[in-house]
């Protein structure tokens, strides 16, 4: 086994926010935590720049980035923000020994297996088979989707854009929403509603199905009326997103028997939990005609841990070191 370095940057780079971290690679203890808004960067590099030199760890030459974008090339380009780099020349214009950059849900992925207890919330029945297949989905600014495989000692993450299927919708209310968001969008996938966008689209698109002439509420504002239960609609919204979100889960743990678990994570969900219970989004994962008691058997998870981005990078970058 290679030997590690003591401490190496990990970053997660959202379609909002860049948060930075230093990580002890023995121990994947995180410190030195800072968050920036993306849009005080012209570049992602001048982003890692000012943390280095805030934080003063110019020192650290290995660093890995978990970014909210497919990463199949050289050149990545971020979905909802517009930030565009090549990572081998990001590296040499920041002189790293390492620079290792994966999608943010490949991220989360890898965190699953270094999740402890007090770090995710189990909802509903289900038991957890060891060294089987894991999934994670997750909305904040979109909605991130990725399983994990461990294969003997190590983990595979198989990156994906299940947020950008066909969501399929499936009462009649459900109908509504689909066509309203068809005739603005043209396709309608998972991320349309299972995101912060998404939070406010089936809050306006309710208020038409229903008659209502409510003026539009950010993701904010929707929950924290729904929290408080001061708006009927908000509480409503939150409902259909639960149950969509169980609906798109179901699908995922059937696509790869996921009996390690399917962990809902992003910045929305752990802010909902209270709802959660009274929503429709364990019935709806298991409701899967035939296969309902396959998915009966399958534990769900909403992963509570502040930065799983930031290990998950950290994880991955210690089993790239130590097989090189």
């Amino acid at each position: 086994m290679a030997k590690l370095p003591a401490f190496a940057i990990v970053a997660d780079i959202g379609g909002t926010n860049a948060r930075f971290s230093r990580v002890d690679l023995a121990t994947l203890a995180l410190d030195k935590v800072a968050v920036s808004p993306c849009a005080d960067f012209v570049t992602l590099a001048d982003a890692l720049t000012h943390y280095r030199q805030q934080q003063q760890l110019t020192d650290i030459q290995h660093v890995a980035i978990a970014i909210a974008c497919p990463v199949t090339s050289d050149v990545v380009s971020m979905t909802n923000f517009h930030w565009t780099f090549s990572i081998k020349a990001m590296q040499q214009q920041l002189q790293l020994e390492a620079l290792q950059v994966i999608n943010d849900f490949t991220a989360v992925a890898m965190c699953l297996p270094a999740l402890t207890e007090q770090q995710k919330v189990k909802i509903g029945p289900g038991d957890v088979q060891p060294g089987k297949p894991m999934a994670v989905l997750g909305a904040g600014t979109g909605l991130g989707v990725a399983h994990l495989l461990p294969v003997n000692d190590k983990f595979v993450p198989l990156p994906g854009e299940g947020g950008h299927t066909d969501w399929a919708a499936q009462t009649e209310q459900e109908w509504f929403i689909q066509q309203t968001l068809a005739k603005e969008y043209g396709h309608v996938s998972p991320e349309r509603l299972l995101s912060g966008p998404g939070l406010e689209a089936i809050y306006k698109a309710l208020a038409l199905y229903r008659k209502q002439n409510e003026a539009p509420l950010s993701a904010s504002q929707i929950a924290a009326q729904a929290l408080s239960g001061g708006s009927a609609l908000a509480v409503d919204t939150v409902k259909q997103f639960f149950a969509s979100l169980g609906s798109v889960a179901g699908d995922l743990a059937l696509t790869l028997s996921t009996f390690g678990g399917v962990y809902i994570a992003g910045g929305i969900t752990p802010k909902l939990l209270p709802l959660l219970a009274d929503s429709e989004f364990r019935a709806r994962f298991e409701a899967k005609g035939r296969f309902s008691a396959f998915n009966r058997q399958i534990a769900t998870y909403v992963v509570t841990a502040e930065q799983p981005g930031l290990v998950g990078a950290a994880v991955y970058l210690k089993q790239f070191l130590a097989s090189n």
